[in-house]
């Protein structure tokens, strides 16, 4: 079993990043359910604008995808920004969106087979709208969600401490990190033994 984890954080390496913590945190939770993984920082990465497999030029999305393609679970990390997801999360669902056009001899999407989970961070309240619009792209996309999909902090309004400025994570967002892990692998195991029937 493979995860794979797309940090959205807006800053690239090696800027200290709350998204990149608690995708740190879940792939950690992974690890010791038997699931190796990579978290990449999108935003090292030169990801055109599009929602084609390849925008040329340059476009580092086709490597990105092939890690996509090749892991039984997707972890898509997000600061919230003005209520909404990063513009990096953004992209990263439009790049998706190409896999609508990709499917295997059966007719059935590549994604399938495959578990989605979002972890958001931010000092505002926002975190369920966050996750609905990326549950709602990912299913949308052929992603399969298990109960519990996301795992979130959010600060005190108005106010300046980040996740990644805590002495650690509070008991219960490692709750539910570790409630978000069991659910994910627990259900790409069984997508792995049972496929969903091509229609």
């Amino acid at each position: 079993m493979r995860a794979l984890a797309f940090v959205c954080t807006l800053n690239s390496s090696p800027t200290p990043s709350s998204s990149h913590l608690i995708a740190d945190q879940v792939m950690a939770e992974f690890e010791g359910l038997g699931v190796s993984g990579e978290v990449v920082r999108v935003a090292d990465h030169d990801i055109r604008p599009g929602v084609a497999l390849d925008m040329g030029d340059g476009d580092a999305w086709p490597a990105l995808r092939e890690k996509v393609i090749e892991a039984d679970i997707l972890l898509i990390t997000t600061p919230i920004w003005l209520g909404h997801p990063s513009s990096i999360c953004q992209r990263v669902l439009e790049r998706l969106d190409a896999e609508l056009s990709e499917t295997d001899e059966q007719g059935r999407l590549l994604t399938y087979g495959k578990v989605a989970v979002a972890a958001v961070v931010g000092n505002e309240d926002g975190a369920h709208k966050v996750s609905s619009d990326l549950f709602q792209g990912l299913n949308d996309l052929g992603f399969s969600l298990a109960p519990g999909a996301v795992t979130y902090w959010v600060g005190e309004a108005m106010q300046g401490t980040d996740y990644k400025d805590l002495d650690g994570p509070p008991e219960a967002v490692a709750s539910t990190t570790r409630t978000l892990a069991v659910n994910a692998t627990h259900l790409a195991r069984l997508l792995n033994g049972s496929a969903y029937p091509a229609s």
